[in-house]
């Protein structure tokens, strides 16, 4: 293909609201993709421990109802003297190696700077959070095998 014939087809791909087109002549290549009109929504949800990621919005599970005896939940206490170490990645959140194994860390634990905390998986990478200070641990956020985001928090220190 010539630059001509390459501007040609992105004027098409344009023009006709085309999503995309790839083209293979003679051992080149080209992939062109055109605007899309509605951004695309990826969802990521844990089912029985297992991380499932679709392209299409899929149903999402609803929640389960409260039990009529069950308490109000607590006002979130205050974070006033706490260290909040925060995700560094998007990820799943993970208390221990594997599950076989013992958490890292749990709350009342002594943590030093540089102790692994937890691990967050990204991209089949096993990534280890390590503490930033001393302190204590006072509060772990994530649930284990929950998703994350970044700067989300994750561990309360008292320091």
């Amino acid at each position: 293909m010539n630059f001509k014939e390459i501007l040609e087809l992105i004027d098409k791909v344009a023009d006709r609201g085309i999503a995309s087109v790839e083209v293979e002549r003679a051992g080149t290549k080209v992939r062109i993709e055109g605007k899309q009109s509605q951004p695309q929504v990826i969802h990521s949800y844990v089912t029985e421990g297992r991380h499932e990621a679709a392209g299409a919005p899929a149903p999402m599970p609803s929640p389960a109802p409260a039990a009529a005896s069950a308490p109000a939940p607590a006002p979130e206490e205050s974070e006033a003297g706490l260290h909040i170490i925060t995700s560094p990645i998007v990820g799943t959140f993970y208390r221990a190696a594997n599950p076989e194994s013992e958490a890292f860390v749990n709350v009342g634990d002594k943590v030093s700077k540089g102790k692994v905390l937890c691990i967050i998986e990204a991209m089949k990478l096993m990534n280890e959070i390590e503490a930033d200070s001393d302190g204590t641990l006072v509060k772990i956020y994530p649930q284990n095998g929950q998703p994350v985001e970044y700067g989300e928090k994750l561990f309360a220190v008292r320091v």
